[in-house]
């Protein structure tokens, strides 16, 4: 009989007493011990006979047809094998529909889940829930990464059109909070050159109800000469004091205390007075590396009413104002441009930083014309070649005539080598250990001083040469065998693939593999039968070398005293503005490593104005300065080129400067001696 019209059935009085009796009470929840009553029932209902009296259970609803579920009070309809069923109007609403071809037997009805039987069906089941669990995941997932993406774009477009240098963090690494909604926030937006943190939502307001750092003011058409405190209100610097009070800042857990942008003084909430807001700003601690806002706007007139006299519109009224302008290589060494660009935009005007990935040097130095003559200093944040590049910026300013606005330069050194960072006292290399505001103030006590630069000419032999010869400037020192070989093995790894050498520990890792690979394959044996060498016009005899390497300065090889050595010889000092070149030979690759932890003394061929190689047979790898290449049969002539104007810092001497140096008063005693 099928089950539908078995529900169908018309429902007896005793069913429908029944009925009555179990919609007045309360049905028994599932796992709930029933009555003797109950018991009794089932007995009865095993035999055949109606049931009378007793609580009942309640029974699964199961699925019934629409006549059924339009009838008054429900039924009890006798099912195969005695057993019974109830249906209430309530219960059939909401019942679950059995699949057909299901028998029912005798046994009393369970009051779990009815499932469909068999492997097959059970089969069917799981894999339809479980693609359905998939499609309902794959769908989250496209949502997702939609909503994610549009808002990728819509951050982009604000950071683009924003006058706000926005940066987008994961985590801040200090507490804080949005300046917008004062609420505390991990992630967020904030702005490079003013400092201001915004959580996401709120990055759009901030972007309308802040101005940012003024990098020159508007005209109104009057000269002035200086500008009043520029306040943003809440996370301002560790350990900053209240200029008032003098007391500790930012201690509280919230959105609190003042920051001037442009002199980094702070405040209290409840020590800011009337009179700060208006007070005209003094630029703290580096007013003598700033450029004022209100200067640019000077100079901006004085260009329309085409006047070049910049040097009567000195700020503060000070005669010893020494403009910066910082230059940062984003892609040297350790990476760490991108962190200083932003530590130097919040301390200085941010038209005085320029990230050398966007602008040239040449552009960036265009600046230096509208400032003092002979006043600008320029920071160098990267590697020698960095440095190399900015000073044939500067060369290029000499050929335009601007030689009165030429700046000095200083280093920060970034990139893997670093030695002529280290020749001028700068170190070996910057991780982050020195605050940028001792920078600075390095910068300003730096000293003046002279560095040769080279000229380096490539000629290449043959009957029917109609190329022109390379050209090249040197500043560190020019070298053919196995560390110009280490060097081009390098640099061609790093065209191949730039995501890995993104430390300096995993370029010198690199150099050492290479190296060690050359000691054991001698690629440049027996070079002293393919080259000749003349120094001033005089043919030196080579020994066996591998190697030949002339220098400008006094460290090679990432921090080795090349020409001094070891031992008791008493040789002169190399210097970087006596106009000689220092030369000197290696017997290979192991011989490089020995001399660079101080077990051996390299082959010293002599000093020269002049250096002359001559290249007889065969292909040998050159380098200059770290820029390597592979030569074929030339002619390399060195000639002195011109002087660069560098920065020297006496604070950063090594052990090793140190005892150069006592070397060199110990000989200056002898000879004087001697006198």
């Amino acid at each position: 009989m099928h089950f539908q019209h078995v529900l169908r059935t018309a429902p007896g009085k005793a069913s429908q007493h029944h009925v009555k009796e179990f919609m007045s009470k309360e049905p028994l929840r599932v796992g709930q011990r029933r009555d003797k009553h109950s018991e009794q029932r089932d007995k009865n209902s095993a035999k055949g006979e109606p049931a009378s009296g007793g609580r009942l259970r309640q029974a699964p609803p199961l699925s019934t047809s629409r006549d059924s579920r339009d009838k008054a009070g429900g039924g009890q309809a006798p099912l195969p094998g005695g057993a019974r069923c109830l249906v209430t109007a309530a219960s059939a609403s909401c019942t679950p529909r059995i699949p057909s071809g299901r028998r029912l037997g005798a046994e009393p009805l369970s009051p779990v889940r009815l499932r469909p039987r068999g492997p097959r069906g059970a089969a069917a089941s799981s894999s339809s829930s479980s693609s359905g669990r998939q499609q309902l995941r794959e769908a989250g997932t496209g949502r997702g990464s939609f909503q994610r993406s549009r808002r990728q774009v819509l951050i982009r477009d604000i950071f683009r059109k924003s006058k706000h240098d926005w940066h987008y963090t994961d985590l801040f690494g200090q507490p804080s909070y949005c300046c917008v909604c004062a609420q505390h926030i991990l992630q967020g937006a904030f702005c490079n050159c003013c400092g201001l943190r915004v959580s996401e939502g709120c990055l759009k307001k901030a972007d309308q109800h802040f101005l940012c750092k003024e990098i020159m003011m508007r005209s109104d058409g009057r000269t002035r000469s200086s500008m009043p405190h520029h306040w943003i209100r809440g996370n301002v610097p560790l350990c900053s004091y209240c200029v008032v009070c003098k007391q500790q800042c930012g201690t509280q857990p919230k959105l609190c205390d003042y920051r001037c942008v442009w002199c980094q003084c702070t405040v209290h909430d409840d020590c800011m007075l009337d009179c700060l807001k208006i007070e005209e700003c003094t630029f703290g601690e580096f007013k003598d590396l700033i450029i004022p806002p209100y200067y640019l706007s000077t100079v901006n007139q004085l260009r329309k009413d085409k006047r070049t006299d910049y040097e009567k519109i000195v700020p503060y009224g000070r005669k010893h104002w020494i403009p910066v302008i910082v230059l940062a290589n984003t892609r040297s060494g350790n990476n760490m441009g991108e962190i200083l660009l932003g530590e130097f935009k919040i301390l200085l005007n941010p038209v005085q930083v320029f990230d050398l990935s966007k602008t040239t040097p040449a552009k960036a130095l265009q600046l230096c014309t509208l400032l003092p003559c002979n006043a600008v200093r320029v920071l160098v944040c990267g590697g020698d070649g960095t440095v190399g590049w900015v000073l044939d910026a500067i060369d290029e300013m000499k050929i335009k005539g601007q030689e009165r606005f030429i700046p000095q330069v200083a280093i920060l050194p970034l990139g893997t080598g670093n030695d002529l960072s280290n020749t001028l006292g700068w170190g070996a290399g910057y991780a982050g250990e020195v605050p940028v505001e001792q920078i600075l103030r390095n910068v300003m006590e730096a000293d003046g001083i002279k560095l040769d630069r080279w000229k380096v000419q490539v000629t290449n032999k043959g009957y029917y040469n109609l190329r022109k010869p390379k050209v090249f400037t040197m500043n560190n020192y020019f070298s053919i065998g196995p560390d110009a070989l280490m060097a081009l093995n390098f640099h061609a790894h790093r065209e191949k693939t730039p995501s890995l050498f993104s430390s300096r520990i995993i370029n010198k890792a690199v150099y050492f593999f290479y190296g060690t690979k050359d000691c054991l394959v001698q690629e440049c044996k027996d070079l002293n039968k393919k080259v000749e060498l003349e120094l001033d016009g005089e043919r030196i005899e080579l020994p066996n070398l591998e190697g030949i390497i002339v220098l400008n300065i006094g460290y090679w090889g990432g921090g080795c005293r090349l020409w001094e050595g070891m031992g008791d010889e008493p040789y002169p000092l190399a210097r970087h503005d006596d106009g000689l070149l220092e030369v000197v030979g290696v017997h290979g690759s192991f011989h490089c490593a020995q001399i660079q932890v101080k077990l051996a003394n390299p082959v010293r061929l002599g000093q020269a104005h002049t250096v002359r190689l001559i290249l007889k047979s065969s292909k040998m790898p050159m380098q200059v300065d770290g820029e390597p290449w592979a030569q074929g049969p030339c002619t390399v002539t060195i000639t002195h080129k011109t002087h660069a104007l560098m920065l020297y810092h006496s604070g950063e001497q090594t052990d090793d400067d140190a005892s150069s140096v006592s070397e060199q008063e110990h000989v200056r005693e002898q000879t004087d001696e001697d006198v």
